[in-house]
């Protein structure tokens, strides 16, 4: 593959998967059920570093029908109850200080299910539909890409979890998916690549939930 058409490729998957509150899902059993995190379990085997703010990243198992597998594991400096309510805030506009997204709108809410539309900035022309089943009781957001097919996806899912740290907040985020070009943009190593986009995403909401903490404490 020539450098042109290496970096072209990686700039197509770099916008395939953003994270924080516009990240979308569906219960329908599309996807492996994720177990909530306990608190107190979680308080016990978290790693210390992960404390101090390093953020995680690692492949995972892909789905059956092929594509690519990450989880990311990071921390948040605020309690979980803000944390919740900043994550499940589809409605804002903060979203769009994510470098990667041009546009973000609600479109539809039915009890704990949500639909939004993004626009990235590496294909303004798409239109993405995700849907999202949000479960407080068990810490759990569920996401789905709804129209995979013209979005240049074969699928995107995958489900995040939330539990809390005392002041802090333990988020676990499992995604699957696939697309021309998946294997080789979870192998970029520079930046652009899967790890990178993860790292940037992640870091952007530790840093955007401190900042409007106030905005979501009672």
């Amino acid at each position: 593959m020539h450098q042109r058409q290496l970096h072209e490729t990686v700039a197509r998957a770099c916008r395939l998967l953003v994270l924080g509150a516009a990240v979308l899902a569906a219960g329908t059993g599309l996807w492996r059920s994720v177990p909530p995190v306990s608190a107190g379990d979680t308080a016990a085997a978290v790693d210390e570093s992960l404390l101090l703010g390093r953020i995680d990243v690692e492949n995972l198992a892909p789905d059956p029908r092929g594509g690519r597998a990450y989880r990311l594991q990071y921390v948040v400096d605020v309690p979980l109850a803000v944390y919740w309510r900043f994550k499940t805030d589809f409605d804002n506009e903060f979203l769009l200080d994510i470098r990667f997204i041009d546009e973000h709108r609600l479109i539809a809410r039915l009890g704990d299910a949500v639909v939004t539309e993004n626009r990235y900035s590496h294909s303004p022309g798409e239109v993405f539909r995700w849907k999202t089943i949000v479960d407080e009781s068990a810490g759990t957001i569920d996401f789905v890409l709804l129209n995979p097919v013209q979005c240049g996806q074969r699928f995107h899912y995958g489900s995040i979890r939330a539990a809390g740290l005392g002041e802090k907040s333990l988020v676990v985020q499992e995604g699957y998916f696939d697309f021309f070009g998946a294997d080789l943009w979870a192998h970029y190593p520079w930046a652009g690549g899967m790890e990178h986009f993860l790292r940037y995403t992640a870091h952007w909401e530790q840093n955007t939930a401190v900042r409007l903490r106030s905005r979501y404490e009672k």
